[in-house]
């Protein structure tokens, strides 16, 4: 099971497509705060995102209390500075990846704490970057087809 870790994630919006996306998948989702919205029941409810009760979510006080809970063995860092393709990195079962909030990614002295671990998205130079919800997308699907599609090819199937 991947690990989707959101550090001080800003737009609720991004967070329940992420939400979504872990349901979808059988992803945990790990967010650290500060937080940019409220993730009470009621508010999770008023939102509209149903998918939550589907979802391992954990909430951490900062990056410090997260590594604290945690034995991470295996990290990758998304960030739009990073050296190399996310392709180019050897996903595992149980792997954690970190992607920073919407206005300023991940911190520059985490980034380069973990330097090795950094992956990017290649996208045109004109684009800053691309959306939260839609670059975890990208990279869990990416760490997913590595590994087989863990517990999701027997749904779906078409009738003949």
């Amino acid at each position: 099971m991947l690990n989707i870790v959101l550090v001080e994630p800003e737009i609720p919006q991004n967070c329940g497509n992420i939400a979504r996306t872990c349901a979808a998948t059988g992803c945990r989702l790990h967010l650290i705060r500060p937080l940019g919205f409220d993730i009470s029941e009621k508010a999770v409810r008023r939102a509209g995102l149903d998918y939550w009760n589907l979802v391992e979510v954990f909430d951490y006080e900062n990056l410090a209390d997260f590594f604290s809970k945690n034995q991470v063995e295996q990290m990758w860092c998304l960030s739009t500075k990073a050296p190399r393709s996310y392709t180019e990195a050897n996903y595992s079962d149980e792997c954690y990846l970190f992607f920073g909030k919407e206005t300023k990614g991940l911190p520059e002295d985490f980034l380069e704490a973990h330097r090795q671990c950094c992956v990017k998205i290649p996208m045109r130079e004109a684009a800053r970057s691309l959306n939260l919800s839609n670059a975890v997308a990208i990279t869990v699907f990416e760490a997913l087809r590595q590994l087989d599609f863990p517990g999701l090819k027997d749904h779906g199937k078409m009738k003949i």
